[in-house]
């Protein structure tokens, strides 16, 4: 069989600041041949202006990222780039960003403790224009809309809007005030009130109480969404 042209290949561009995690996918996907990277970034701002450059079909995206939060930059090139297809691949629960990532313009979500064959497969089916989702999670959301938008959510850390865990999942990374300010681009006031609607609304009565819990659940990602739920 003969080796797919350049012109043939999935092109990838791949944002993420962890250096190992861009070695080890450029890796896997060197082995493959219908895939090929042709760039990557470790920042939201970076990033866009080289997705512009290269004119990639899909742009896996990590969550966490220096400059912002990964899913302002799926929103922004969704609607600035709209032909180019986004899957997020992070280590954060499918169960809390998946349907959030979808919402906003990507096509689907992966979590980082999957195999990275699993990543290319999801890589495939967005490139052909389908949303790459886990069983469980496709299930999830199909329930959810079969029953109507006024389900109600299946954890405490659901009823937080974007932004809102967009500050709870930062603070608990051990970013500042400032820090967020400078990250989402927005004022400090409203940071504070962003901390206060979702400290209001985990049930915690003190900051430090909140503080607390974030840097657990940003310790133990992948079960994030269940732990305050099992906790109360």
């Amino acid at each position: 069989m003969d080796e797919p042209s350049e012109t043939d290949r999935t092109r990838i561009f791949l944002v993420d600041d962890h250096p190992a995690i861009l070695e080890a996918i450029r890796d896997h996907v060197d082995d493959t041949l219908d895939l090929t990277i042709c760039g990557t970034a470790p920042s939201a701002t970076e990033a866009f202006r080289e997705i512009e450059r290269t004119e990639p079909d899909v742009v896996v995206i990590d969550i966490s990222l220096d400059d912002s939060h990964g899913l302002d930059l799926v929103q922004n090139l969704d609607s600035q780039l709209p032909d180019v297809e986004m899957i997020v691949f992070s280590m954060y629960d499918e169960m809390v960003y998946a349907e959030r990532a979808i919402r906003m313009g990507a096509s689907g979500y992966l979590m980082k403790d999957q195999a990275l064959s699993e990543l290319a497969k999801g890589i495939r089916v967005v490139s052909n224009g389908e949303v790459y989702l886990s069983e469980e999670m496709a299930s999830q959301i199909l329930n959810k809309v079969a029953r109507g938008q006024s389900t109600e959510p299946g954890f405490p850390i659901d009823e937080l809007t974007d932004r809102e865990l967009a500050v709870f999942q930062m603070l608990g990374e051990g970013y500042s005030i400032s820090d967020i300010e400078d990250r989402l681009n927005i004022a400090r006031k409203t940071v504070e009130a962003y901390r206060r609607r979702a400290k209001e609304k985990l049930g915690f009565d003190s900051v430090s109480e909140l503080l607390q819990y974030a840097v657990q659940w940003a310790s133990a990602p992948g079960d994030g969404a269940k732990q305050l739920s099992e906790d109360e």
